[in-house]
């Protein structure tokens, strides 16, 4: 196996992120530093990372939280803004978020000890179905949810497989619901300002078989059941 895809699976970083560790020379295999992330190990190798043994997770596991606003899906910021890692109990395992919500979005968020599991579930050919709910203030035109449905470019990107219906209305707000099985950066957020509809909340609800039900802002639990993709 791979070094980087080893670290990955090992639950410690995204594969990704290895590989800028192994490009900071903070990696070592047998006391050697390495050099390049498709170096290949074992698991009688000795993987040391800033000083930590790495090994890996026999158990393939899975986590939700429900992700609070003005929250962030990575492990640091710049800012110093709230992440949603800072949130996870103390004696949980070292976990790798599922994909990421956006800053002012919140609900359902997945997290994993295994780095391959992550990533195949992020993959849009693994074609696993992401819900969310939409708050709209003002009227919905069911021409332009026609449009989205049939698919729409965007500053040349194409958005494809989006189904979205209107939930309910209250005025003066309107909800939707989108169904899609891709995530692009801030998909959304840019189809509604597309269409000049100003987002009042924004709430993943559901990513494939797993529900966000009655979890509170914050709150991390283990799913028991669930497809490993690996």
């Amino acid at each position: 196996m791979r070094i980087a895809k080893y670290i990955s699976n090992a639950g410690y970083c995204s594969r990704r992120e290895a590989e800028k560790l192994i490009d900071q020379k903070k990696v070592y295999i047998n006391n050697i530093c390495c050099n390049h992330p498709s170096t290949l190990v074992n698991e009688k190798d000795k993987i040391v990372i800033q000083n930590q043994i790495i090994k890996l997770q026999k158990k393939v596991r899975l986590w939700k939280m429900y992700k609070p606003k003005k929250t962030i899906c990575t492990n640091s910021d710049p800012q110093n803004r709230k992440t949603i890692f800072s949130l996870i109990p103390k004696n949980y395992p070292r976990m790798i978020s599922i994909g990421r919500l956006d800053f002012m979005s919140e609900g359902l968020m997945l997290l994993t000890n295994n780095g391959e599991m992550a990533r195949n579930y992020e993959l849009p050919s693994s074609n696993i179905i992401r819900i969310y709910r939409v708050c709209i203030r003002g009227v919905i035109d069911s021409k332009d949810l026609a449009i989205i449905n049939k698919g729409v470019a965007i500053n040349k990107i194409n958005y494809k497989k989006i189904k979205v219906k209107i939930e309910k209305i209250a005025t003066p707000y309107t909800w939707l619901i989108f169904k899609m099985t891709e995530g692009k950066n801030r998909e959304i957020r840019k189809l509604c300002d597309y269409f000049l509809w100003n987002i009042v909340n924004l709430v993943r609800i559901q990513y494939g078989s797993i529900k966000l039900t009655d979890l509170k802002p914050g709150e991390v639990i283990e799913v028991k059941k669930f497809r490993t993709l690996i």
